[in-house]
């Protein structure tokens, strides 16, 4: 007893006035953090609904942690004035500093989340924040600075340290998912915009992600203070090794933008490239993806669009002509059977009335007449070859039932003598 009354003189203990202000500021806390809860509730709901009408879930899964960004962000102002509204004692400070720092984390794990960053980046972020916020809550963050600036070396005359490598960190990911954000937004707004069709969208938009790239890269230079005439020459060297080594890389960005300013090649057209055939999906910064009917998705380079012929089936219109070559007995009756082919083409669901389909006599074959059908669809992009199969298959239907064949080759095969030794009907011998 003689010594915990000892240690207990010699400890500053929080007296009866400090606990009474450390539970009122826990009240507190726990009111703002019930008040941030209900605004999630309703406010956040609201939004997320209002949000996902509008934008129809284009933003990622931002709108998804409207709830969770409305309840933190209402909790931590909440919290914020009441750590500035009162002087509080060290006890009720730090209360009120914890749950602020929660507060603060939470939110920015929901924003960085929001915005599709990495786990290990958002919760980087948020441990930082809180760190930073509970140190300025207990009397500043000037120690922990102190402390990580003492731990570094000195290279030339710039000298790195701890706290110089955070800042570092926290700068590039803070202007990365202030890229992420701009960009969503800008999208959503280009988007929306009723004065661009769909290529000059596409257009602005990869222009505008392009520029905030730019300009996030001068600000990071701004705010890290780095000198850039110190790397003028080797900056020069370097870059022109990164002109040499990606050429092709620059050429295909600067094909896809003149693409997209040409409209030559519009997402949606149905397009051949070699032995590529499939409607475009995206046009990227490096490539076009062009999806055939299988499935595939082929990436092809913008500059071979640009140096390559391209058959674009879908560049003024729509409209394709599909030939179904078809040949007939010599003994049918002709005009019947171009009769038929008409009627099965007219059947099919996706041929056109307008361009009329058309039936060609192109020759006399070895085994029947050659007849082509010429029929118009206007989604190639829903494939040719299932077109012919129905046409094909109607047609087969239509010559059973009136008596139309379809020849086949008959071989006659004449035996002018047959040896002594092997006459047919002689035993052998």
């Amino acid at each position: 007893m003689e010594r915990l009354g000892a240690w207990l003189a010699g400890h500053n203990l929080p007296g009866t006035a400090e606990l009474s202000e450390a539970a009122i500021a826990a009240g507190l806390a726990a009111i703002a953090m019930i008040l941030g809860w209900l605004a999630g509730r309703h406010i956040g709901t609201r939004i997320t609904a209002a949000w996902a009408e509008r934008i129809n879930g284009n933003a990622a899964t931002f709108h998804l942690r409207a709830c969770a960004i409305v309840r933190w962000s209402s909790a931590a102002i909440l919290l914020g004035l009441i750590a500035v509204s009162w002087p509080w004692m060290p006890l009720g400070a730090l209360i009120v500093g914890l749950v602020q720092a929660f507060s603060v984390a939470m939110l920015a794990v929901a924003v960085l989340r929001g915005l599709n960053l990495p786990r290990w980046a958002a919760w980087t972020l948020a441990a930082l924040a809180f760190v930073a916020v509970l140190s300025h809550a207990i009397g500043g963050f000037s120690v922990v600075e102190v402390t990580l600036d003492r731990v570094g070396i000195q290279i030339g005359q710039r000298r790195f340290s701890l706290l110089s490598a955070l800042t570092i960190g926290v700068t590039i990911l803070l202007l990365f998912a202030g890229v992420r954000l701009a960009n969503k937004l800008l999208s959503h707004s280009i988007g929306s915009a009723r004065g661009f069709d769909p290529t000059q969208k596409l257009l602005v938009q990869k222009l505008a992600g392009i520029a905030v790239v730019v300009l996030a890269f001068f600000i990071g230079v701004d705010l890290l203070e780095v000198d850039l005439t110190a790397f003028t020459v080797f900056s020069g060297a370097f870059g022109l090794a990164i002109g040499f080594g990606m050429q092709k890389t620059i050429g295909n960005l600067i094909a896809g933008i003149l693409l997209l300013m040409d409209r030559s090649i519009k997402p949606g057209d149905v397009i051949v490239v070699g032995d590529s055939f499939g409607w475009v999906n995206k046009i990227g910064v490096r490539a076009v993806s062009v999806v055939t009917r299988d499935g595939k998705e082929h990436l092809i380079p913008n500059e071979n669009l640009m140096t390559q012929e391209v058959e674009n089936w879908s560049y003024t219109d729509r409209n394709v002509r599909v030939r179904i070559p078809v040949t007939v007995a010599y003994d049918c009756d002709l005009k019947r059977a171009q009769e038929l082919m008409l009627r099965a083409a007219a059947e099919s669901p996706r041929v056109l009335d307008n361009p009329k389909s058309n039936v060609w006599l192109m020759a006399f074959g070895q085994s029947g007449a050659e007849h082509e059908i010429l029929v118009w669809i206007s989604d190639p992009e829903s494939g040719v070859g299932n077109v012919k199969s129905d046409v094909l298959n109607r047609l087969w239907v239509l010559f059973k039932e009136h008596g139309i064949f379809i020849p086949y080759p008959v071989r006659d095969v004449r035996v002018r003598e047959w040896p002594t030794d092997g006459a047919p009907g002689s035993a052998p011998e």
